[in-house]
This record gives structure tokens, sequence and C-alpha cells, in this order.
């Protein structure tokens, strides 16, 4: 299998973000969640998002994605309204970054075409990052699933304690539960481990290059493409 990993700013590419939009709500759908605030269509007309899409060598068909998505003036993260109902302290946490770049890896999803591959759970996060990185933002902040939460801890994602019930809600519905965490210095990402903070910023340093990756489903290709 070879699939391409492409980094794209979503107002440019109309067509692509559609795509990504269409397979992230039949993903939901699937998973019976018809109401959560990175799904909604609003942040396509955002300048400050830069879409993560896996597709198909020849860019016909999108298997999965991820957005990143600065927080400005205009446009909150996605999780400040989802988590204000349930924690209002969720604002006292967003003024630290007053004056910083901070932004939210969201809207992740894989279809089940690539399953078992590990891209949703590993590749595509480890791409947001090195994304975030690109952009040369201060923090990454954003929300896992307990399959994928030691992951991003792997990645360098710290779990806010402070929110929530010490760190995790129910999220995006009842019976499912989601972490929140942040990584607070992208550019050193000091608590990554060792191989991933290398692989980051090799990604970073090497934007557009093939990689070679074993999975349990057997062998594949990515074809990265993350220059912005």
């Amino acid at each position: 299998m070879r699939v391409r990993i492409r980094a794209v700013r979503s107002i440019s590419d109309k067509i692509t973000t559609d795509k990504y939009i269409d397979g992230h709500f039949s993903v939901l759908e699937a998973y019976g969640v018809t109401k959560i605030t990175s799904a909604d269509r609003s942040w396509a007309e955002n300048p400050n998002v830069y879409l993560l899409v896996v597709e198909s060598e020849d860019g016909t068909k999108v298997f999965g994605g991820g957005r990143v998505q600065i927080k400005n003036g205009q446009y909150n993260l996605p999780l400040e309204p989802a988590i204000i109902e349930k924690d209002t302290r969720i604002v006292d946490y967003m003024s630290k970054y007053e004056g910083q770049q901070v932004a939210e890896l969201c809207g992740v999803w894989n279809s089940k075409e690539i399953a078992g591959y590990g891209i949703g759970s590993i590749f595509l996060i480890r791409a947001g990052v090195a994304v975030a990185s690109l952009l040369d933002l201060d923090c990454l902040m954003g929300f896992c699933s307990p399959f994928t939460l030691q992951n991003c801890q792997r990645l360098g994602f710290k779990i806010i304690e402070g929110l929530g019930d010490n760190g995790t809600f129910l999220y995006p519905k009842e019976g499912l539960i989601a972490t929140i965490l942040d990584i607070k210095n992208i550019r050193e990402l000091p608590n990554a481990k060792c191989d991933e903070r290398e692989k980051i910023f090799y990604l970073k340093n090497n934007p557009v290059h093939s990689s070679e990756e074993t999975s349990p489903k057997g062998e594949f290709t990515i074809l990265y493409d993350l220059k912005i």
C-alpha cells in the first residue's frame, strides 16, 4: 500500500477540504456521533486552518486526515466551546496563552480502508506536531481517545490534569472518554521520547520525502508532502 500525507491550507483547496469533511462525517456517524464541535464546517472558511490529508497516491481518494487549527481573535479552538459547558476553568486556562501562537490538532480520523496500519493513531499525529513546528507555533493542544493516549504522550503531549476529571471528559458523547493534552514547547519538544523527537524533527527538516513503514497489517509506504 502507498498513501500520501499532504498538508494544505484549507481555504486554498476546497475540493480536498470537502473530501476531508465528508469522510470525517461518515466516520463520526458510524460511531453514532452527530454533534461535535470539531466537525463544524465553519472552520473551512478560517484562513488559519491547515489540513493533513491521507490520500491515494494519485490524490483521487481521501482515506483520513486531521487539522491544525490556530486560535485567533475571530476563531476559538474547537475544544473551547466543547469544554466550557462541562468545565468553565477552560477560560482561565486559555488566558495563559494570550500573546502566544496556540493551535489544536483536531478532527483526526481514518477510514476502514487504512485501519490497522497505525496511520491515524501515530503517523498523522506525528505529522501534525511537525506541521505545528513548521508553522512556528508555541503550543499545540488536543483531545485524544484512550486508544491514542500513550502515543500522544510519546510525542510530547502532557495531560492537562487541572481540567475535567484529571484531564478526562465524557466527549464527544456519553460513554466515550477523551483526554485533553498539550505540548507547551513545540520548538524543542522536551517531553517527547528521544526517538519520536528525532522523527518529528526529521519531518520538519524534510517535509517532502517517502518512508517505508511496517505495521501488523504489513509493509506500506508513506509519501509525505508537508510543505505549507
